[in-house]
């Protein structure tokens, strides 16, 4: 990975996991709205993760690197868990894909700290 390479998955990764936690913090929301909000919240959650789920399919195709496509899969089972009502599931899915972008930051972060750049 160049030193571009390296900037790209940084940023893009480190936005990518700002934005899941948030999806994280809002499955629990979720979760525990009463049943007659809940539909309303689920729409709104579901809007919210696709907007992060096409985030980070722009982070997939700038950097090409595989773990923001593990990401954006784990987002696409989470949208599919959060229509089935399943908020715990699709938590554990969000965490997966955080962990996914964790990994693209930190390989960037890396090649950037060698660089002597951070």
């Amino acid at each position: 990975m160049d030193i571009s390479d390296a900037v790209r998955a940084y940023q893009y990764g480190e936005r990518a996991k700002s934005e899941l936690l948030m999806l994280s913090q809002l499955l629990t929301v979720a979760g525990d709205l009463p049943d007659t909000e809940r539909a309303g919240g689920k729409r709104i959650l579901l809007i919210a993760m696709e907007l992060v789920r096409t985030e980070t399919e722009f982070a997939y195709r700038a950097t090409t690197l595989q773990d923001f496509q593990r990401s954006v899969n784990s987002i696409s089972d989470a949208i599919s868990l959060t229509e089935s009502n399943d908020f715990l599931g699709a938590s554990l899915r969000i965490g997966a894909s955080i962990s996914a972008a964790t990994t693209a930051a930190q390989n960037g972060w890396q090649v950037l700290n060698e660089h002597g750049l951070l």
